[in-house]
């Protein structure tokens, strides 16, 4: 039995089809909405964008969704008028089993781009799936297993309320950039909500969130997040309406968290803390910068406080400031304060970063109110490796 909360009316699968090479890995999911559910998507800003993110785009936002198919090892992205007329067969089979209309299953694929999808393999394993989901038992881990590509592990996030719960699965582990990055996210939810509402609510909770990770910087052509919310809690308004938005916040917050800590090959969780610029805009752009520079990366992968490196990173972004409007933390050790480098001890600051899975830099500018947490990785040898030596 599985120990997370999980929402009211909601089905789960996740079989092996043989999409993978890998024996026994699971490569096809379903979730299932008992009832008509109210559904919003936020997608890849890549204008190459796969053929299930074209499809679920334009079915989105719905009063009515009925389910979701999925697929990992073949992205399904760049491969034409084919592509698309595989993705909406996808949802037919789907949808053909559960007696719904088609536009009704929405569709997400991830894994190597530009091949066609092996169709024959998917129209035995789709309703091997949507049996499994028929059967009701509990299954989330199936699904969120049968997502993974590169993925060491599972990533689920839940919180429950008095009125609801929120639950919500994704997969990332590289080609990860802002504004999404090669990652799935699904998030349920039994709140009776309307479909413009969440599809606000989901807008607004991956800015901060999944917009705000990044391992190499490349944004991928399937990023996709979905919501679905079932109604089967009494309708949500007013405070409780806000009180639900913290709480899709906070769980997409956590799955993207749980993205940069298994990006590929990284030793270092590395958390930055931009505050005080003009804006959020202003400090996340200065984030970002950072979390991009292969130099920066680089020095935290080789346990060097090369601190110069994060200074002239956000010195390049684009913001503008002054030198003595900034100053410079990693993890507890001040380093650079207000446009002045101050003595520390190298060998300290050195075994920080080496001893220490997880670390923060924090950049505290006099500017304003503006603030942003954003996710990022050291870059190592293992990356290049599996990057370099295999197509993923």
């Amino acid at each position: 039995m599985e120990n997370w909360n999980l929402p009211a009316g909601f089905r789960y699968a996740g079989v092996v089809s043989g999409l993978r090479s890998e024996p026994d890995r699971r490569d096809i999911a379903v979730i299932v909405s008992d009832t008509p559910a109210a559904a919003a998507g936020v997608f890849t800003q890549n204008r190459v964008c796969a053929a299930p993110v074209h499809v679920s785009r334009a079915r989105l936002p719905r009063k009515d969704a009925h389910a979701i198919v999925i697929c990992s090892g073949n992205a399904n992205a760049c491969t034409g008028e084919q592509g698309m007329a595989d993705a909406r067969r996808m949802a037919e089979i789907v949808a053909n089993d559960f007696g719904c209309s088609p536009e009704q299953v929405l569709v997400a694929s991830t894994g190597v781009i530009g091949r066609p999808l092996p169709m024959a393999i998917l129209e035995a394993g789709i309703p091997k799936a949507v049996a499994a989901a028929k059967a009701g038992a509990p299954a989330l881990s199936d699904a969120a297993h049968a997502i993974l590509t590169t993925d060491t592990r599972i990533k689920v996030a839940s919180r429950k309320a008095a009125a609801y719960t929120v639950t919500g699965f994704a997969k990332g582990a590289a080609m990860i950039g802002p504004n999404m990055a090669t990652m799935l996210g699904f998030i349920m939810t039994d709140a009776a909500v309307e479909s413009h509402d969440i599809q606000q609510i989901l807008k607004e909770a991956v800015e901060p969130t999944f917009n705000c990770i990044s391992v190499e910087g490349h944004t991928s052509t399937n990023d996709t997040v979905l919501l679905l919310a079932n109604g089967h809690g009494f309708p949500l308004r007013d405070e409780l309406l806000d009180e639900f938005a913290g709480t899709v916040r906070e769980v997409c917050a956590e799955l993207a968290r749980k993205i940069a800590e298994d990006a590929e090959g990284a030793n270092h969780l590395i958390t930055i803390h931009v505050v005080g610029t003009r804006s959020d805009a202003d400090a996340r752009t200065i984030a970002k910068a950072i979390a991009e520079s292969a130099l920066v990366k680089t020095a935290v992968f080789g346990a060097d406080p090369n601190w110069g490196r994060i200074v002239s990173a956000a010195g390049y972004s684009g913001v503008a400031f002054e030198e003595h409007e900034l100053s410079l933390s990693v993890g507890p050790h001040l380093l650079y304060e207000k446009g002045r480098p101050l003595p520390f001890d190298a060998a300290t600051v050195s075994g920080y970063l080496k001893n220490n899975r997880e670390v923060t830099f924090d950049l505290t500018f006099t500017l304003g109110g503006g603030r942003c947490t954003f996710y990022t990785c050291d870059l190592t040898h293992e990356y290049v490796t599996l990057n370099a030596d295999y197509t993923t």
